[in-house]
């Protein structure tokens, strides 16, 4: 059994369902400070959050990921127990064998295979939080408010979400959408369905906004982004009896949003585009995160070239997907990218990763060290 998947089963066993790290970032610990890492636990509220740094000079490289992972759903459809890492043939099963665990033992690994032997120019970190896959409020967004405080700069880091498509390195994303959601009240006047001049459809009133907002064309991307896109996610409305007229509308819906755009730019756009149809309204915003966007540099050519090496391929550049906790670093000014195991399997019953891959990645992430610091 290698390094890398004798950690990740490890790190499987605890029943880590987010915020709770279980005794996950306490294992990592046991393996980073034999090394040299200094070790700072950052918690926020009822998280859990380790920042580790081998070095004190610059530049500073930043292994970045979570040890939460989401609940397993109906225990008694998976067919092994999603907390205890099984491995058949040469692939291992388990909540977070792809979404992140494997690849936090990569890292580990890795740099347990790189430090010992090189005379590192510069310094190398882990950002590890409990608070990826819940509200991520007290998680990584706080250990970097505190980082900026202290003005501790990334210039690096790569964030070990399950990146690749069919093989380990095919894709990594260097870069994601922003995310903004709303929830919308369309505001009208209850009353009798048989009397409509004595009441207001809120229903009638926002018709021809919806198809606005349907129709609008929000940007139209550019060469590494598609154009933005809104989406209706729910609508409610109404009593529940055929003959009421409902009070008012409840509309939830969401922009995933390309470098085109700002999040401010939407808000005055929609609220602008919903006062023109003399609507009354109440909005309530959520920006979960900007879009961001790290189109080259030394970190992305230090990545290709180790994945060139290690694989044998050309990888894609991509910012496809959902959010992740990038979001919260690239606006630091660090160049991130994301790099992990195939995602095919990520949030399912019968999470899995192929260890073969998993060893392969494990190659990948100490070349990229050595391509950044040798």
């Amino acid at each position: 059994m290698s390094e890398t998947l004798e950690l990740a089963k490890t790190l499987i066993e605890q029943a880590s369902v987010t915020p709770d790290d279980k005794d996950c970032q306490a294992i990592l610990v046991e393996r980073l400070r034999p090394l040299g890492f200094k070790i700072e636990s950052m918690p926020f509220g009822n998280v859990k959050n380790l920042w580790a740094r081998f070095g004190t000079e610059s530049p500073l490289f930043v292994f970045a990921g979570h040890t939460d992972v989401v609940p397993t759903g109906p225990v008694e459809q998976w067919q092994h127990e999603p907390f205890t890492p099984t491995v058949v043939g040469q692939t291992l099963y388990g909540r977070g064998a792809a979404d992140m665990k494997s690849s936090i033992a990569a890292m580990v690994c890795a740099c347990e295979s790189f430090i010992p032997d090189n005379n590192i120019k510069g310094s190398i970190a882990f950002l590890i939080t409990s608070d990826e896959e819940g509200p991520a409020t007290d998680g990584t967004v706080k250990v970097i408010e505190t980082l900026e405080a202290r003005n501790e700069k990334i210039d690096w880091c790569l964030v070990g979400e399950p990146s690749s498509t069919d093989t380990v390195g095919d894709v990594i994303k260097n870069g994601r959408r922003g995310s903004l959601g709303a929830t919308l009240i369309i505001h009208g006047q209850q009353g009798h369905i048989a009397y409509p001049h004595l009441a207001e459809n809120p229903i009638h009133t926002f018709a021809s906004a919806l198809d606005d907002l349907v129709n609008e064309e929000w940007d139209q991307g550019n060469e590494f982004f598609p154009p933005t896109s809104f989406q209706i996610s729910n609508i409610n409305s109404g009593t529940g009896a055929t003959n009421v007229i409902p009070g008012e509308m409840k509309v939830l819906f969401n922009l995933r949003f390309s470098t085109e755009l700002t999040h401010t730019d939407i808000q005055k756009r929609i609220e602008s585009l919903l006062d023109k149809h003399d609507l009354n309204y109440t909005i309530d915003w959520t920006l979960s995160g900007q879009a961001f966007l790290t189109p080259g540099g030394k970190l992305i050519s230090a990545v290709q070239d180790a994945i060139k090496n290690v694989c044998g391929i050309e990888t894609e550049l991509s910012t496809a997907g959902g959010t992740s906790d990038g979001r919260f670093i690239a606006p630091t000014g660090a160049q991130v990218i994301e790099l992990g195991p195939i995602n095919e399997s990520i949030h399912k019953i019968d999470e899995n990763t192929d260890t073969e891959e998993l060893d392969k990645l494990t190659v990948i992430y100490e070349d990229i060290l050595k391509n950044l610091f040798l």
